[in-house]
């Protein structure tokens, strides 16, 4: 079984209210890039990856006048893809869903909220000092965690939680001090998000489930320069520290274990005048139970994944599609 997690960046101004495709010349949410030319290349990448399940980060908006999952259904019908039935939880107000499309021949999938006294429904809050000012302050996703309980054909049961965490980008600001503050005060709110998660993946370990966190973390070890402030970043958190029951993902171990040298990437951003700069964002962290069974880890990096490299055509969607690379995991059920 493949499943993968995929950012793909304004997958939403790629469909009209009705979910169809606006397959044309006008711009899509990408700089420089049609709609067409990043339809087409959206559709290429997820036909290459043939995944049974894919985690959509940044899926089409679900709302009132909009339907998420009739755009991705429509969307996998035009590239005749097996995963093409798709699902999401929680909407959310940022035209970006989390949502899985999946293959329903060989799994079923069913949105699974849960909770417990010390992790709330993700569509709720969760009370936090963040400030230390001795007053709790209500923490809320502006996109909550997708969780799925998944059933394959074979009886193999896993759940899932899709994430896309908070940025830590100072939006908005005017100056350098303010640009200081906002980023100071992102890094709070989106540790104490990673907490929150950290909690309900602890609520799932002391039950021994098959238990897979993947998504866009907008984080990572080491990078960047408020990690010092704070002393650890929100993926070691939701890893787990201590003794507690750890998750594992190979890349962000990599970039735990290393200071400098070569590290792996699933993002590629250009400033507009600047250079090309690369991060690791994206993760796909297995359970214990998840890891007995050897899965295999794969970015598809198009300069750094000699098979994505060598196909061109492949190559170039990769690039046209998004800013992010898919994460696929390769495991026997």
């Amino acid at each position: 079984m493949r499943l993968a997690t995929y950012n793909v960046e304004w997958f939403n101004r790629l469909f009209s209210d009705a979910g169809e495709l606006i397959d044309d010349d006008t711009w899509s949410g990408r700089w420089d890039i049609t709609k067409a030319q990043q339809t087409a290349a959206v559709g290429a990448v997820f036909k290459a990856m043939n995944a049974d399940a894919i985690m959509i980060i940044e899926a089409p908006d679900h709302s009132p006048h909009r339907e998420s999952k009739t755009a991705l259904e429509t969307f996998a019908e035009r590239f005749d893809l097996r995963a093409n039935k798709a699902l999401i939880g929680f909407a959310n107000h940022t035209q970006q869903e989390i949502a899985l499309l999946y293959d329903p021949t060989v799994l079923t999938a069913t949105h699974a909220p849960g909770a417990s006294q010390d992790a709330p429904r993700f569509d709720g809050s969760f009370d936090m000092d963040i400030d230390i000012d001795a007053n709790p302050d209500p923490i809320v996703w502006s996109k909550p965690p997708l969780e799925v309980d998944v059933q394959t054909t074979s009886g193999a049961k896993l759940h899932l939680i899709g994430v896309h965490a908070k940025s830590k980008a100072p939006h908005g600001a005017a100056n350098e001090a303010e640009a200081m503050r906002i980023s100071i005060e992102n890094r709070r709110k989106q540790l104490a998000q990673c907490i929150w998660l950290r909690r309900r993946v602890e609520d799932l370990q002391a039950k021994d489930a098959a238990l897979i966190v993947m998504g866009d973390f907008n984080d990572g070890p080491g990078l960047d320069e408020y990690e010092k402030l704070f002393g650890r970043s929100g993926v070691e958190i939701v890893l787990g520290e201590g003794d507690s029951a750890k998750l594992y993902d190979p890349h962000a171990r990599m970039a735990l274990g290393r200071r400098i040298g070569a590290l792996p990437a699933t993002a590629r951003f250009k400033k507009r005048d600047g250079p090309y700069l690369q991060a690791l964002l994206d993760y796909v962290m297995v359970s214990e139970a998840i890891r007995r069974k050897n899965p295999h880890w794969q970015i598809w990096h198009p300069f750094d994944h000699p098979e994505c490299y060598e196909n061109v055509p492949l190559r170039e969607a990769l690039l046209t599609a998004s800013d992010h690379f898919p994460v696929t995991l390769d495991i026997d059920l």
